[in-house]
C-alpha cells in the first residue's frame, strides 16, 4: 500500500492551492482520508478528514472556511482544496488513511492512522 501526496509548492499569502492524495493498493471508498500537516518544530497535526462513505467531513478550526476536502471515486484521489492561505499554513502536509467501523468516521488522531504517504511542502510568503 502507497499514498502519494502531491500538489504542494510557493504561494503567496492570500493564494490557493490543491493537494491531492492518490493511492496504489487502497481504495478510498474502503477507508477513511485525513489530512495532516507538520510545521518545522511543532508536532503533526490535523487539518481535515473524509469519511469511508464520503457523508461526513470534518475540519480543525483554524481552517474551516478555507479549506475543502473532497473525493474523486472514480480517479480514486482525494483533495484538499486550501484557499486563503495564510503564511501559518506553511508546512508539510500529509494524507493518510485508516478504517473504523463506523462509516461516518473521520479521523483526527495522527496515532490512529494505519497507512501515511510521503508529504508535499506548502509554503505561503507574506
Amino acid at each position: 500500500v502507497q499514498l502519494q501526496a502531491s500538489g504542494g509548492g510557493l504561494v503567496q499569502a492570500g493564494g490557493s492551492l490543491r493537494l491531492s492524495c492518490a493511492s496504489s493498493g487502497l481504495t478510498f471508498t474502503n477507508c477513511a482520508v485525513g489530512w495532516f500537516r507538520q510545521a518545522p518544530g511543532k508536532e503533526r497535526e490535523f487539518v481535515a478528514s473524509i469519511s469511508r462513505n464520503g457523508h461526513r467531513t470534518y475540519y480543525t478550526d483554524s481552517v474551516t472556511g478555507r479549506f475543502t476536502i473532497s473525493r474523486d471515486i472514480a480517479k480514486n484521489v482525494v483533495y484538499l482544496q486550501m484557499n486563503s492561505l495564510k503564511p501559518e499554513d506553511t508546512a508539510v502536509y500529509y494524507c493518510a488513511a485508516a478504517w473504523q467501523s463506523s462509516a461516518n468516521w473521520g479521523p483526527r488522531d495522527p496515532g490512529g492512522m494505519r497507512y501515511w504517504g510521503k508529504g508535499t511542502l506548502v509554503t505561503v510568503s507574506s
